[in-house]
C-alpha cells in the first residue's frame, strides 16, 4: 500500500459553461504575467520606464509560443505525422507540448524587434527579464502535472506522481520531473537575481546565467523522463540540447566580461533623455526662483540704505537754505 505519493488531477479542463478553461494555458498564463511583472520592477531599477518591458512582451510571448510549439512539432513529429495519427493536432497547443529551447530562441527575435522599435539593446533588455522566465517556466511546469505528462521513471518514494491510465500512459507511480524542474527554475531565478545583485551583471551575462544554470538541471531532470524521445549516441535530444547551449552561455559569459565589463549605465536612452530634459527644466525654474528671490532681497536693502540717506540729504539741504535765508538777514 502506497502511504504518500502526489496525485494527479482528475481533469486538466473545467468547464464553465460551453467555455473550457485548461489547466495548462492557466500556468503558462500566470507565468507570463509574472515574467513581465517582475522584469518590469527590475527595469526601472536600472533606470527605465515603466511600461517598456509590457511592450516589448507583446512581441515576444507569441513569437515564444511560436517558436516552443515550433520545436516540440519538429523534434516529437511521430506523434503528429505518422500512420495513423491526426495532423491537425500539431496546432492543439492546449494540449501540451512546448519546448523551452524554441520559445527562447523565437521569443529573442520578437524582443528584438520590440526593442529595436524602442531604441533599447536586446542585452540590457534579456538581462532584466533573465530571472523572471526562469519563474515564469516554474509556474508553466505545472500545467504538465494537469496534463499528466513529461513524468520520469517508476519509483517509491514519498513523493511519488501517481498517474493514471490513459492514452499513451499507463498508471503507476513516477518521479514527479515537473516538480523537480519547478523547483530547481525557482532555485535558478533566485540565483540570477543575487549574482545581479553581487556583481552588477550587464551585457547580457544575467541572462546567461539563468541560460547556464537551466541547462544544468535540465540535464538530469531529462533524463529521469521515461517519454518518447529521439536519442544520439545513448542520449536523449535535449539532453545534448541543454549541453550545448550551457556550454555556449558559460563562454558568453566569460568573453563578455573580458569584452566588456561592468554593466550599462543606460537601459533606455528615451528614458535617459527625458530625465535630463525634467532636470534641466528643474533646475531652470530653480535658477529662475532664486534669481527672483535674490533681486527681492537687492531692492529690499537698497531701499533700507536709500531711505534714510534721501531723507538726511533733504533735511541738509533744508538746513543749508535756512542757514543761508538766517545769513541773508543779518
Amino acid at each position: 500500500m502506497d502511504l504518500a505519493y502526489i496525485p494527479s488531477p482528475s481533469t486538466g479542463v473545467i468547464h464553465l459553461g460551453p467555455i473550457p478553461l485548461r489547466g495548462y494555458a492557466f500556468c503558462i498564463i500566470i507565468g507570463v504575467f509574472v515574467a513581465v511583472w517582475l522584469g518590469n520592477k527590475r527595469w526601472i531599477a536600472r533606470g527605465g520606464t515603466a511600461g517598456t518591458v509590457a511592450d516589448i512582451a507583446v512581441w515576444a510571448v507569441p513569437f515564444g509560443l511560436v517558436g516552443g510549439r515550433l520545436y516540440h512539432v519538429i523534434t516529437d513529429y511521430q506523434l503528429y505525422f505518422s500512420e495513423g495519427e491526426n495532423w491537425v493536432d500539431a496546432f492543439k497547443i492546449w494540449e501540451g507540448g512546448l519546448g523551452i529551447w524554441g520559445a527562447i530562441a523565437l521569443g529573442a527575435v520578437g524582443a528584438w524587434i520590440g526593442c529595436r522599435r524602442r531604441g533599447i539593446s536586446l542585452p540590457v533588455y534579456a538581462d532584466a527579464i533573465a530571472p523572471g522566465i526562469a519563474f515564469a517556466q516554474a509556474i508553466g511546469r505545472w500545467g504538465n502535472w494537469f496534463n499528466q505528462e513529461l513524468y520520469g521513471k517508476p519509483t517509491d518514494v514519498p513523493w511519488a506522481l501517481k498517474i493514471t491510465e490513459g492514452p499513451n500512459r499507463e498508471a503507476g507511480l513516477y518521479h514527479p520531473t515537473f516538480l523537480y524542474e519547478s523547483l530547481w527554475n525557482v532555485a535558478v531565478g533566485f540565483l540570477v537575481i543575487w549574482a545581479d545583485r553581487r556583481f552588477k551583471l550587464g551585457h547580457g551575462r544575467a541572462f546567461a546565467l539563468y541560460v547556464a544554470a537551466y541547462c544544468s538541471g535540465r540535464v538530469w531532470t531529462e533524463a529521469l523522463r521515461v517519454d518518447e524521445a529521439h536519442h544520439i549516441l545513448g542520449l536523449r535530444l535535449n539532453v545534448w540540447t541543454a549541453i550545448v547551449v550551457g556550454l555556449l552561455a558559460v563562454v558568453y559569459m566569460i568573453v563578455s566580461a573580458r569584452l566588456r565589463p561592468g554593466r550599462e549605465e543606460i537601459v533606455e536612452p528615451r528614458a535617459a533623455e527625458k530625465l535630463a530634459a525634467e532636470k534641466a527644466e528643474k533646475a531652470e525654474k530653480t535658477d529662475a526662483v532664486e534669481g527672483a528671490e535674490a533681486a527681492e532681497v537687492t531692492d529690499a536693502v537698497e531701499d533700507k540704505t536709500d531711505g534714510p540717506g534721501d531723507e538726511d540729504r533733504e533735511t541738509d539741504g533744508d538746513g543749508a537754505d535756512h542757514g543761508a535765508g538766517s545769513a541773508a538777514k543779518s
